[in-house]
């Protein structure tokens, strides 16, 4: 049955305190979705711009794996557990690829257009995370080689789109970081199953030619 374009539903009801949900949420996504996640960096208290990492110019705040690495990322309650019960504000950090999905990810604005051009174009998309500086289209796993394949065979590509493939990562919601709060522009719809999400090749061929329809500039974020 086709989808109907649209903001979906949340994904979660809230539940009493943000720490809890969040601790849900990341079970959700380890246990029931099989999405391998980690604990994300803390903004600075002292600074909500700024990240907990030692980088003074960090330039994804709170939104990136530090302690423990990207490498940690895992599907297992227990870890899953104990990591935001002792860290009950984390960021909910996704290791891409692999089983996972990965992502294609361009500037806010473009991004906006580029959705609503690909609803009256009828393409069908699975979740959207948003921050206010980038929106993230998930997509099925892919291999940097078919990536390669995929953009070599392409005239223009933008160059603000940026690819989560494996050995990359991405924010999930209902995390806060250091350049506000992720949330979902699509959400999944709600049951235990993990979404469904498109092939790269259809996301991109989209993108560019609703980009390129629409005479979007996409700058470089």
């Amino acid at each position: 049955m086709r989808e109907i374009p649209g903001k979906r539903r949340r994904l979660l009801p809230q539940r009493n305190g943000g720490r809890s949900e969040m601790l849900h949420q990341a079970l959700t996504f380890a246990t029931e979705w099989q999405w391998p996640v980690l604990p994300g960096v803390a903004p600075d208290p002292q600074g909500r711009a700024r990240c907990g990492c030692p980088d003074a110019e960090c330039v994804v705040p709170g939104a990136h794996p530090f302690d423990p690495g990207l490498l940690a990322a895992t599907t297992d309650e227990r870890m899953v557990r104990w990591w935001w019960s002792n860290r009950p504000a984390a960021p909910i950090v996704l290791a891409t690829g692999g089983k996972a999905p990965c992502a294609v990810s361009l500037p806010a604005l473009a991004a906006a257009r580029a959705l609503e051009a690909l609803d009256r174009m009828g393409m069908r998309l699975g979740p959207v995370v948003a921050t206010p500086a980038r929106w993230a289209i998930l997509v099925a796993p892919y291999s940097m080689e078919q990536l390669g394949e995929l953009l070599y065979a392409k005239d223009f590509v933008p160059g603000s789109l940026r690819f989560h493939s494996e050995g990359g990562y991405l924010a999930l919601p209902p995390s806060e970081t250091g350049i506000g709060q992720v949330r979902w522009e699509r959400a999944p719809l709600p049951g235990s199953a993990a979404p469904w999400v498109p092939d790269v090749e259809a996301v991109v061929d989209a993108v560019v030619e609703a980009l390129t329809r629409t005479g979007v500039s996409a700058p470089e974020l």
